[in-house]
């Protein structure tokens, strides 16, 4: 009976103190915002012609190999549009975004790519 009682008391105090611990959701309304509007490229307008869809996968294929990329860099969103790239989501350092830029550029050209990466530390 008393050790029911104990385990009761302690997973109480298990469960309040994991409650107390959570973290609290991500709050990203502004950026929801911002891709809401018109002007704004989301994953939703990548080209569907053969180059795009080419030149998208080459690039992915190209982030994803790199094993020192976090998986934030390596979920980046790549959107490609009549050959223009845009680079989308957040990365852990300027090194990583650079890295992404670099790597898009040489697939698509310097002029061709739009970054739009965000560095985010935890």
């Amino acid at each position: 009976m008393i050790s029911n009682i104990f385990i009761a008391v302690l997973l109480t105090a298990c469960v309040n103190a994991l409650a107390a611990t959570e973290t609290p959701a991500a709050d990203n309304s502004a950026v929801n915002e911002r891709d809401r509007s018109i002007t704004e490229v989301t994953a939703e307008d990548q080209g569907t012609s053969e180059k795009d869809v080419g030149l998208t996968r080459r690039i992915r294929q190209e982030v994803v190999k790199n094993d020192k990329l976090s998986t934030d860099a390596h979920n980046i969103k790549i959107i490609t549009i009549n050959g223009k790239v845009t680079l989308k989501g957040p990365v852990q350092s300027l090194e990583e975004k650079n890295q992404l830029e670099r790597i898009s550029k040489k697939l698509a050209g310097n002029a061709n790519v739009r970054s739009e990466i965000e560095i985010v530390t935890n």
